[in-house]
């Protein structure tokens, strides 16, 4: 399809103006220089209506726009306790007049007296946060169904007494809010059309998957050669790739178009999250030092530092050869850097 023709479908899908589109789209000239490589930067961090933007701007135009069409009253969503998401669903549902809820898992627990990040925003904002604390030997996974449940019975109540709630899943990641970055994929491959430049990778952080599989979507439709590479940040088993396929064919289907992904249209790594999910590698922070000391640029440590080692590690050995195009997704997140010692690691040793 021309991106003219997609664009006359996403026209059709509800949208809240929450964004700043098209975010800035240039070349990192002293790091192509240093790399071998034409390495250009898409800010997706200068996206939103504050100064703490990112990709989750695109999802919620789409899920906010839902909800208000359904005539939501309440959204309630979940994260960690230093969620981007939950915080950019909370600046948008005070933009957009709808009352937020959050129910956040603390992977590193928080200092109430000693509030940072996104936390910290949260509460400026006058958000409803319900933090909840990993029981012993609970999984990461056992502790997100937890607070999903929990959330659940608190909108359960809501509606009994008579409110419309909405529930927005970690990370936006539905149909609705993938459509969003099929939305940014045109966007990028529009501005790479204009400056005519023949990109060969777009690299990009992926977490719950929606970027992703909206990304993967959109280069589909457009039929688009240049290869998507995912850094997982989290870690995921085989059942992550198939997940994100139905999410984008979800999302494709509710476009009206009969386009379907399988895992085989992704590629995705998922060495280089370790240790774990807000827990921060030497890797990332040397990449994190690397492009503020050579672009005066910020990343963070929980997704768009490792996402950017991974890219320097591609690079080094060949995987990205010399001479190649690529586009870094700067996704956001940058906020974390003000977050607990434990997300930050050795990030000012050297």
């Amino acid at each position: 399809m021309e991106s003219t023709s997609v664009k006359q479908l996403l026209q059709q899908k509800p949208k809240a103006d929450l964004g700043f589109y098209p975010t800035p789209f240039y070349q990192l000239k002293n790091l192509s220089k240093q790399l071998g490589v034409t390495l250009f930067i898409k800010r997706e961090d200068f996206s939103g209506q504050s100064l703490f933007g990112g990709n989750k701007i695109r999802k919620l135009e789409y899920l906010i726009g839902d909800a208000k069409e359904q005539g939501a009253e309440y959204i309630f969503t979940f994260g960690a306790t230093q969620s981007n998401h939950a915080m950019q669903t909370v600046e948008a549902c005070r933009k957009e007049g709808l009352t937020p809820v959050l129910y956040l898992v603390a992977y590193v627990e928080p200092d109430e007296n000693d509030l940072r990040s996104n936390l910290l925003l949260d509460r400026i904002l006058g958000v409803e946060v319900h933090v909840i604390l990993k029981n012993p030997g609970e999984s990461d996974a056992e502790v997100d169904a937890r607070s999903v449940k929990l959330a659940r019975e608190h909108m359960a109540r809501l509606i009994e007494e008579g409110h419309k709630c909405c529930e927005i899943p970690m990370g936006g990641a539905s149909p609705i809010g993938t459509t969003g970055f099929i939305d940014g994929f045109v966007e990028l491959a529009e501005q790479a059309a204009a400056c005519d430049q023949q990109f060969d990778y777009l690299v990009h952080a992926t977490g719950s998957g929606g970027t992703m599989a909206g990304l993967v979507a959109g280069k589909k439709l457009l039929d688009h050669p240049m290869r998507i590479l995912s850094f997982d940040v989290i870690g995921h088993d085989a059942s992550y790739l198939e997940n994100s396929a139905a999410l984008g064919n979800k999302s494709l289907e509710q476009l009206g178009v009969s386009e379907q992904l399988t895992v085989d249209d992704f590629e995705h790594d998922n060495n280089y999250y370790l240790p774990g999910y807000e827990m921060p590698s030497d890797a990332a922070n040397d990449a994190i030092r690397l492009l503020a000391r050579e672009e005066g640029l910020f990343l963070d440590p929980v997704y768009t530092g490792k996402a950017f080692a991974g890219m320097l590690d591609y690079i080094r050995k060949g995987i990205i050869p010399q001479n190649s195009s690529v586009i870094f997704l700067h996704t956001g997140g940058a906020t974390a850097l003000f977050a607990e010692k434990e997300i930050l690691g050795n990030l000012l040793d050297s």
